[in-house]
């Protein structure tokens, strides 16, 4: 009875921390378009409390989860938020990240992006060689192929042909 009780803290923990990042989405989406709770939660006919619980992570203050869901839904839609990515922090259980992880994640990307970069500069230089070398064979060959006409003809010949 106990570990039951235990996952399901966990689980509920879980949807608290994808709760509050929904929230802290919704909060800076409805700061940025310079609307008070009061009128957000007026247009989408919702309750104040319930919109400002929302934004602060506070599932006790809230509905069932199925309602919550709907209302999270209908804000990101009013908001113009990616609707569907929204929905879909909702539906995850997260755990909480630390600021301190999302540093280490970072550095080690930067590294790995550091060392691919390495190829890049010889690879340019392969490339910028065979397209000089491609340019030098189109250029000479199309200076043939105009130069051919005036090499058999001396300029009298020019001349006569153009009176």
């Amino acid at each position: 009875m106990e570990e039951i009780k235990s996952l399901t803290e966990n689980n509920n923990k879980g949807q608290i921390f994808s709760l509050k990042r929904i929230g802290n989405f919704i909060k800076e989406a409805r700061l940025s378009r310079e609307q008070t709770i009061e009128e957000l939660a007026s247009d989408l006919k919702i309750g104040a409390h319930q919109l400002k619980a929302i934004e602060e992570g506070n599932e006790e203050e809230l509905p069932e989860r199925v309602f919550v869901k709907a209302m999270v839904r209908r804000i990101s839609e009013k908001l113009k938020l990616d609707t569907e990515f929204i929905v879909g922090e909702f539906n995850s259980k997260k755990k909480e990240v630390k600021i301190e992880e999302i540093v280490e994640e970072v550095s080690k990307e930067t590294r790995n992006s550091g060392e691919s970069n390495n190829l890049n500069p010889v690879s340019f230089g392969i490339f910028i060689l065979i397209s000089g070398f491609l340019g030098l064979i189109l250029s000479s060959l199309i200076l043939n192929l105009f130069s051919e006409p005036f090499q058999n003809q001396s300029p009298k010949q020019e001349l006569i042909k153009k009176n």
